[in-house]
């Protein structure tokens, strides 16, 4: 397979790959991710295959806006709510009961990990796709990638398609919290601590 490198702009290409069920890298406000449409099982399937990455491990949904969470939630928990209000768009991942028409493939549990990324680039594209599943675009345990040629480095002929959006800011994974409960339960630290949760509930 040839991996091609084009600017973040060409969203009209990446789309293309997407719905001929290619995946696709791009700049997020972390690391570069690598995702597909999220309703596509065997394009997600072929994540797993790119990284190496294990098969029971999770794959977390991007979403470009609020409204879109819906399409991925099968109810979205008060909690969840409150929290997007508070810290969405940024690296806050919110655990959710999980949509049933979402592919086996995204999670083998009834929850499904959501979040809104902080990146003008990573909006566009998931604004014109929709919601995708998307992990970092590394061979899994390898070195995380902040630029599209890191990405080349290790995922070149494994995937179609990068977007090269520049540097990205790196920094913590984002906080996962699991909201399907009635207190939330931080599953991952992050920049958001359970402090600034807590206060965004009693708000």
């Amino acid at each position: 397979m040839k991996t091609d490198i084009l600017p973040a702009t060409e969203i009209e290409t990446a789309l293309r790959v997407l719905k001929d069920g290619g995946i696709v890298a791009f700049p997020t406000d972390t690391v570069y991710g690598v995702g597909s449409l999220a309703f596509d099982n065997a394009a997600i399937e072929s994540i797993y295959a790119a990284k190496d990455r294990p098969i029971e491990k999770a794959i977390p949904i991007l979403i470009a806006d609020l409204d879109d969470l819906p399409q991925v939630a099968d109810v979205v928990p008060e909690m969840a709510l409150r929290f997007a209000e508070s810290f969405w768009p940024g690296p806050l991942t919110c655990v959710v009961p999980k949509k049933l028409t979402l592919p086996p493939a995204v999670s083998a549990t009834q929850t499904v990990a959501v979040r809104i990324p902080n990146h003008a680039d990573a909006r566009a594209l998931l604004r014109a796709a929709g919601p995708m599943a998307v992990t970092s675009a590394n061979i899994s345990g390898g070195a995380n990638p902040f630029t599209a040629q890191e990405v080349f480095d290790q995922l070149n002929g494994r995937i179609p398609l990068i977007l090269d959006g520049g540097k990205t800011p790196g920094g913590l994974p984002s906080t996962l919290v699991d909201c399907t409960g009635e207190k939330p339960i931080i599953l991952r630290e992050g920049p958001i601590s359970l402090s600034e949760l807590m206060a965004a509930l009693q708000d």
